[in-house]
């Protein structure tokens, strides 16, 4: 049941995306391998033409899919269409928009690789054919020598004729120096070494230590696009008009061609270039979302307040005319006094019911370093609004947790700061809640909540905290003590002098690290344990599992997800955060 609930959805379209690749090579490859207007360009390049554009199609596949994953205001647009239509599986697909941009990459690169390889042998075919001898000869009259002797008698690409195949004229050329001459190729180079850059400069190595080189270096992309395009004007791979007998002449003497009906000059011209009809949808809706973000950075924003929370947290509290958003959701924070182009993604960490958004914003590098001095944290005075630095917030942005009321039981797990969605997350079930409660409506699907922060030392503990406590204090108040089970695990940080001093104020009613009543626990979860147990206590339950942290849990967590789900028992839906 999990497995089916889990990955059926996400297989089944990476399977259409790889099968209308499969089926594009297809395709092409039989075009043209079998087209009779192809024939004397497959004479030449022989099983060259066929793996250089075949691939360049499936290529021109992916290019048009890799912009649409981070157009993040049309997948929020896309998302909330498929709520109102009740399509929750193919909604789901959307938290994996990184992933499939990353996808569309990986094949990007492969199709590449391989149209690369392919024309690389055909430039070697072009300046080979002036001399070389024809592996055809044998079966028929013309050579490829004859072919490519077609022409104006200098070089035919440079005088616009249309009777050449070849585009290289001369014999004995330097293959290199004759490739580059010719545009198709030149742009195909600097394309390739644009996506060299891109893809290298994306690695995780490169994107986590130094994120300025990755963000600059991705924008290359319109280096990539603008190249993309033009590539295939004035191609080099020439198709004959169909009145030539293919046939029948190629078995003629070419010096008969013009002088019998049958035979005709052949006139050739390039291949229609086709990739613009594949990428202008994309490139004009990611046009819209790079103006929308232009329109969005003039927006006054307001800060309000400046919080600086232990561990080296900062809160920043802001209002912005017209911002609308939903639990869980995040935004893209620019700060102009630090840099103009520089957008950084934070989780909203305040409820749809308080008058402010909030972010929290761990010191973790230099971009975040200068935002606190920017933002005056450390001043112990009240600043006031004009004399903090202007911020430009692009958002919010619809994230899979969205989806916390879609289930009788939630599961929200925390590593770290990846902790900081549920902030959101959990202020508003608990008011939505209370509210259904209060009016005695029955919309309200959310039962219960288990909470799980894993963190890597006490400091962590200090800046959650108080959200946990102030909920413990709400759910007592209002008799609702079962609503939140909250389990927090301590990684790192203590000894056995630490855990000794901790089992002497075992018997006290609150944790001695964190202050709350349920008490903290020592080491690493046990998830199968943990997952054995609400699979017991929830049986024939539909239970949505979020995550937000590191990579290695997540897929922990998943494979737990499909594990532990049954008919009998619980059945866990696994939902993670991705930015």
């Amino acid at each position: 049941m999990g497995v089916l609930r889990n990955e059926v959805p996400k297989w089944t379209a990476i399977f259409i995306w790889a099968g209308i690749q499969i089926g594009i090579f297809v395709y092409y490859f039989y075009y043209y391998y079998t087209d009779a207007r192809f024939e004397y360009t497959r004479r030449i390049l022989r099983l060259g033409l066929v793996f250089a554009r075949a691939p360049s199609n499936c290529l021109n596949f992916n290019c048009m899919l890799i912009l649409l994953p981070v157009c993040r205001n049309l997948l929020s647009l896309t998302r909330r269409y498929l709520c109102k239509c009740g399509l929750r599986s193919v909604r789901r697909l959307l938290d994996e928009n990184i992933e499939f941009h990353k996808l569309s990459a990986y094949a990007i690169c492969f199709w590449t690789a391989v149209h690369t390889i392919a024309h690389c042998y055909n430039a070697e075919f072009y300046v080979t054919a002036q001399t070389a001898v024809d592996p055809q000869s044998t079966s028929s009259a013309v050579t490829v020598q004859e072919l490519s002797a077609l022409g104006t008698g200098v070089c035919p690409i440079a005088q616009n004729a249309t009777d050449w195949v070849n585009p290289v004229c001369v014999k004995d050329g330097f293959t290199v120096w004759e490739a580059i001459k010719i545009f198709p190729a030149l742009s195909g180079i600097i394309l390739t070494l644009a996506l060299i850059v891109i893809v290298l400069s994306a690695t995780e190595f490169l994107r986590r230590s130094y994120f300025e080189i990755f963000w600059f270096t991705h924008h290359l992309f319109v280096v990539f696009f603008a190249f993309l395009v033009v590539h295939g004007f004035r191609g080099v791979v020439r198709i004959q008009d169909a009145k030539h007998n293919t046939t029948y002449c190629s078995k003629t003497d070419i010096q008969q061609w013009g002088q019998i009906p049958e035979c005709p000059l052949p006139e050739f011209s390039s291949n229609v270039p086709s990739t613009w009809m594949w990428v202008i949808v994309p490139m004009v809706l990611y046009a819209i979302e790079r103006l929308i973000r232009v329109i969005r950075s003039f927006q006054k924003v307001v800060i309000t307040k400046v919080v600086k929370h232990p561990s080296r947290v900062i809160e920043l509290q802001m209002k912005k005319k017209g911002f609308n958003m939903e639990a869980g959701q995040y935004v893209f924070i620019k700060c102009s006094a630090l840099s103009r182009t520089e957008w950084h993604p934070f989780t909203l960490t305040s409820s749809p019911e308080e008058d402010y958004f909030s972010v929290h914003v761990r010191l973790a590098g230099d971009w975040t370093e200068a935002l606190a001095k920017a933002v005056k944290a450390d001043e112990t005075e009240f600043q006031e609004s004009w004399s903090l630095p202007t911020l430009a917030v692009d958002g919010p942005f619809g994230t899979a947790s969205e989806d916390w009321d879609k289930y009788e039981v939630d599961v929200l797990i925390g590593a770290g700061i990846g902790v900081t969605p549920f902030a959101s997350i959990l202020k508003h079930m608990w008011y939505t809640y209370i509210q259904n409660r209060e009016n005695g409506e029955g919309n309200c699907k959310l039962k219960k909540v288990y909470f799980y922060w894993i963190c890597p030392d006490t400091n962590a503990f200090e800046w959650f905290s108080d959200l946990l406590h102030h909920l413990e204090t709400q759910m007592e108040e209002n008799n609702c003590p079962d609503f939140l089970s909250h389990n927090i695990y301590l990684t790192r940080g203590w000894d056995t002098n630490f855990a000794r001093n901790i089992a002497l104020h075992e018997e006290e009613e609150v944790d001695a690290v964190t202050g709350l009543q349920q008490k903290t626990h020592y080491g690493r979860p046990n998830w199968d344990q943990i997952f054995e147990r609400l699979s017991a206590d929830h049986a024939k339950t539909r239970i949505g599992v979020f995550f937000c942290g590191p990579v290695v849990l997540s897929d922990t967590l998943h494979g737990k997800c499909n594990k532990h789900s049954s008919g009998e028992g619980a059945n866990f839906v696994y939902n993670k955060e991705n930015f």
